[in-house]
């Protein structure tokens, strides 16, 4: 399958020829072609049947053909004129741009030797893949089958990777590597009858006989066999090769050429040329004001003691916590579904995509964050999905569900994302951009919006969208410094526990994926703090004419952007309303 694929990537790189009269419309179309191809699971198109039969290829000689493809495509673009582009193509440019010269840093990194995080990687790919695949025809079965039966392969081409990566001390730390261990361990042993890849098995298409659908499902639970093997091959490689070579320091500067490595994922990760110093002062001075906005509530509750007695006498007081794992979950629900009704107020556009509520699903659940949004699929008919891990109950504050289904759902990261996918005349590389700094600064600002919208309904669901709030001015502190400030974990735990009201259990989770996943952290508040600027900026120009509908709108439909895109792109729209 592989002879395949490299057959089409030549392809590609034959119609990037010089040859060919360019423009910036067949650069882009080269583009999303080369996506398809090198992202079957996430950014192939509808009508591209033979991608859901495969999985991406992960190995060396593949990226090095991405990395040829992308500096083709680049130049290409380089090489176009600027004169005469209309906005909107200009945009288009602007983004295809960036997207380029981001993953060609990171496949200048050879980032594929460190393939799992404390926060997910390759092996769990099967656990979100099942909710998505489409079983609507027998051409969608054999796919399924096929993508199942390609997975052991996926594996070792994975484990090959982490393998140059123990050659050349691109590794992981110990404590992110012994948890990994762990999981992999369960999920090596787990009965392949239940394993959630064979979810789909469950909804085959009725044009298939009785005989048909017990010969697709033996199919799946053979391949899931195999795969279980290659999950052993995986364990054991950790215990023996990559464990003993996992470092004991923290910090991603202290990896090989780790100075420039964790530069370039915070300008990545938050779109700017901030330094980590720079970062570091900034969460310093949130952390700083959002304190006092804390110490201000705990006073209008009339708390007695200092701020660290009251968010400790939060998190021991048994009725902010659900009882059961199905009233967190009911109670996630109807706190979504009440924020549904708001949203007409404060948004013109509103997506057309549903989504849904679900656990975390408890293979992962015990190393997993709080909640999470696995975005949907409009053209396959999949709902989006907000994800609440309903484990540890005792660690699942309720007053801070609020805050956290509105990040996740709405008016966060199911409506922003769902709107970008069903924009309408713009390339699929628009609609499927996820910047970080974009999509996390929305979602941490739908947070704070969601104050102006009445949907935290006491002192206590106010404190925990501070405490959120504060978790991520904390995560600029944190991130800094441990990877550039070469901080141990007590130093950046320190932050979390002495200003936000974050469990125990979260506070160590979300420490592991600090330290596996350098710069991603930085996102939030960056991003946010830039959308508050903007909307500020609006407001004080537009005087009465400004409209938060319309300034919603102006951020949402473009899609994800960089932030300076986004900050050119609301200094038009304003310019725009101005003269109206």
């Amino acid at each position: 399958m592989r002879i395949l694929f490299a057959a089409l990537l030549a392809g590609l790189l034959a119609l990037s020829a010089p040859a060919r009269a360019d423009d910036l419309a067949t650069v882009i179309a080269d583009y999303d072609a080369f996506q398809a191809w090198s992202d079957p699971l996430w950014s192939a198109p509808p009508e591209d049947r033979e991608a859901l039969a495969r999985l991406p290829d992960v190995t060396p000689a593949a990226d090095a053909r991405r990395a040829q493809t992308l500096a083709d495509l680049q130049r290409r673009l380089e090489a176009l004129p600027a004169a005469g582009l209309d906005p909107e193509a200009r945009l288009n440019r602007d983004v295809l741009s960036w997207l380029i010269a981001a993953e060609r840093e990171q496949l200048a990194f050879d980032i594929a030797r460190m393939p799992f995080s404390s926060d997910g990687g390759f092996h769990t790919t099967f656990v979100y893949l099942p909710h998505r695949a489409p079983m609507t025809s027998r051409a969608d079965v054999a796919a399924w089958i096929a993508r199942l039966e390609a997975a052991p392969g996926f594996w070792r081409d994975h484990i090959a990777n982490a393998r140059r990566g123990v050659a050349s001390g691109f590794v992981q730390p110990r404590t992110t590597v012994e948890p990994v261990l762990a999981q992999a361990r369960e999920m090596a042993a787990a009965p392949v009858e239940g394993d959630a890849a064979l979810a789909p098995f469950d909804r085959l298409p009725d044009a298939l006989s009785a005989q048909e659908k017990a010969q697709a499902r033996a199919r799946g639970i053979a391949a899931v066999a195999e795969l279980r093997q290659a999950q052993a091959e995986f364990a054991a490689f950790l215990e023996t090769e990559y464990l003993p070579a996992a470092r004991d320091g923290l910090a991603a500067r202290d990896l090989p050429d780790g100075a420039r490595f964790y530069a370039a994922e915070v300008r990545r990760h938050t779109t700017t040329d901030l330094t980590p110093e720079e970062i570091h002062q900034i969460g310093l001075s949130e952390v700083a004001r959002i304190r006092g906005e804390m110490v201000a509530i705990k006073d209008e509750v009339g708390f007695e003691g200092d701020l660290a007695a009251f968010i400790a006498s939060l998190r021991a007081d048994p009725k902010f916590h659900a009882q059961s794992r199905e009233a967190l979950l009911e109670k996630a629900s109807e706190i979504a579904k009440r924020i549904d009704g708001e949203l007409p107020a404060w948004f013109a556009t509103l997506p057309r995509l549903p989504y849904g509520v679900r656990p975390v699903p408890a293979q992962i659940e015990a190393g997993y964050t709080t909640g999470r949004y696995l975005q949907g699929d409009p053209e396959r008919g999949v709902a989006g999905t907000y994800l609440v891990n309903t484990s540890a109950l005792d660690q699942r504050p309720l007053y801070e569900l609020p805050a956290l289904t509105l990040h996740e759902a709405v008016p966060g990261h199911h409506l922003q994302i769902a709107l970008a996918q069903e924009l309408e005349a713009v390339p699929d590389f628009r609609r499927q951009a996820g910047m970080s700094a974009f999509v996390e600064g929305w979602g941490l600002y739908a947070e704070k919006l969601g104050g102006e919208m009445g949907v935290y309904r006491d002192p206590y669901e106010r404190f925990g969208r501070l405490s959120y709030e504060m978790w991520r001015a904390c995560r600029l502190v944190a991130d800094t410094g441990l990877h550039w400030k070469r901080w141990s974990l007590d130093q950046a735990r320190a932050c979390f526990a002495e200003n936000t009201a974050l469990s125990p259990l979260n506070i160590e989770v979300e420490l592991a994926r600090y330290v596996s996943w350098p710069g991603q952290a930085l996102a939030y508040k960056v991003g946010e703090l830039k959308i508050v600027e903007l909307r500020e900026q609006a407001r004080a120009e537009l005087g009465e004419a400004f409209d938060i509908r319309r300034f919603h709108d102006a951020v949402l439909l473009a899609g994800a952007l960089p932030l300076d895109l986004l900050e050119a792109r609301i200094e038009a729209w304003i310019a725009a309303e101005a003269t109206d």
